[in-house]
């Protein structure tokens, strides 16, 4: 039996287009240790430019719009990830 927070492929696919998001604006071998829940802004160095290109890419990617308000939905690779899938993407 699949436990009731295992991950689905679409959470699956949500974190693949964050992870993607990321690595634009912040390549390099932290990424590959990066947690799901780790915030993304200090686990990475992100200033608030660094941020917003992420959240630009973001959206340019997956056609979601995001407002500032939104922008602590996205403090963690999870988080951001939940916020895709309830906008309806992937």
């Amino acid at each position: 039996m699949i436990p009731a927070d295992a991950p689905t492929a679409r959470d699956e696919a949500a974190r693949a287009l964050v992870r993607a998001g990321l690595a634009r604006i912040a390549p390099g071998p932290d990424l590959d240790a990066l947690e799901d829940t780790a915030d993304l802004r200090d686990a990475l160095e992100l200033d608030s430019l660094d941020f917003l290109a992420f959240v630009e890419q973001l959206s340019r990617t997956t056609g979601v719009r995001i407002e500032e308000d939104d922008y602590p939905r996205l403090r963690t690779v999870a988080s951001a990830a939940a916020f895709l899938t309830a906008a309806g993407v992937p």
